[in-house]
C-alpha cells in the first residue's frame, strides 16, 4: 500500500484551485506521459476564447491546447502549431489555418483564439496581431476534457510523444464567449484583464501527470 501511494504521488499531483500568477508549467522533455489536465468551470460551450503564453524550441508539430469531447471528438477545440508556417485552430476536427505568422523559437509568445458556434467563425491573435477570421463551423461543445502538454487522439488520451509540447506555458485563460479586440489587447499587454470564467490562471483547478514542473516564471529586469 505504501509503495502504491508513493507511485501515485510521483505520477500525479492534484490541487484545489490555485493562484498561479507569476508561475509557469515547464515540460522539460518529449514524452507521451507528461501533461496537465485542467478542470473547466462549465460543461457546455457555444463559444470559446482561449489565451495563453508559450515558449519552445520545437520545429515539429505540437499541440498548445487540446480540448476533446465525448465520445470520440478528440479535436473539439485545439490550438496546434504545425511544421508549416502556420497555427491551426481545429473545431470538431475542421481546421482553420492561419499562416504567415512570426512564431520564433526560444521566444515568449502570447496567443489567443476565438470561436463562435453561431457564426462558425474562428480567429487567431499572435503577439497582439489579429489574423483574418475564418469559417470552421461546428456545433456546441459539451463535457470536455482539457489538456496542455499533449494532443488528444482519443477522448482524454491517445497521446503521441512526437506531438507533445516541450517548453513552458503560462497565463492560461478560457472564456465561454468571444472576447472583444480590446479585451484581447489587454491580455496581450498584461493589463487589467478580466480573468477567464472557464479557466482562470489566478484560480486554476488542475492536475499534473508525469514530469511537469510548476515554477516561477523567469523574468529579469536589471539595471547597472
Amino acid at each position: 500500500m505504501a509503495l502504491y501511494l508513493l507511485l501515485l504521488m510521483l505520477t500525479a499531483c492534484a490541487a484545489t484551485p490555485q493562484d498561479l500568477s507569476g508561475k509557469m508549467f515547464t515540460f522539460p522533455q518529449e514524452s507521451n506521459t507528461a501533461y496537465v489536465q485542467l478542470t473547466p468551470n462549465g460543461l457546455d460551450f457555444g463559444a470559446i476564447t482561449v489565451c495563453l503564453r508559450t515558449i519552445t524550441d520545437l520545429n515539429r508539430n505540437h499541440a498548445l491546447f487540446s480540448l476533446s469531447a465525448p465520445p470520440s471528438d478528440s479535436d473539439a477545440f485545439i490550438i496546434f502549431k504545425s511544421t508549416a508556417d502556420e497555427i491551426i485552430i481545429y473545431v470538431h476536427a475542421n481546421p482553420g489555418r492561419f499562416g504567415g505568422e512570426d512564431y520564433k523559437v526560444n521566444t515568449w509568445h502570447s496567443i489567443c483564439s476565438t470561436w463562435d458556434s453561431v457564426t462558425g467563425v474562428a480567429q487567431l491573435w499572435l503577439d497582439n496581431k489579429p489574423f483574418i477570421r475564418k469559417y470552421v463551423g461546428g456545433a456546441r461543445i459539451r463535457n470536455p476534457v482539457i489538456i496542455i502538454g499533449q494532443e488528444q487522439d482519443s477522448h482524454g488520451g491517445g497521446f503521441d510523444k512526437t506531438q507533445s509540447f516541450v517548453g513552458m506555458i503560462s497565463d492560461v485563460h478560457m472564456w465561454d464567449y468571444t472576447l472583444s479586440a480590446c479585451e484581447i489587447q489587454k491580455y496581450m499587454v498584461d493589463r487589467n484583464l478580466t480573468p477567464g470564467n472557464v479557466l482562470n490562471w489566478k484560480a486554476l483547478d488542475y492536475r499534473t501527470y508525469g514530469r511537469v514542473l510548476t515554477e516561477p516564471k523567469t523574468t529579469c529586469s536589471c539595471t547597472e
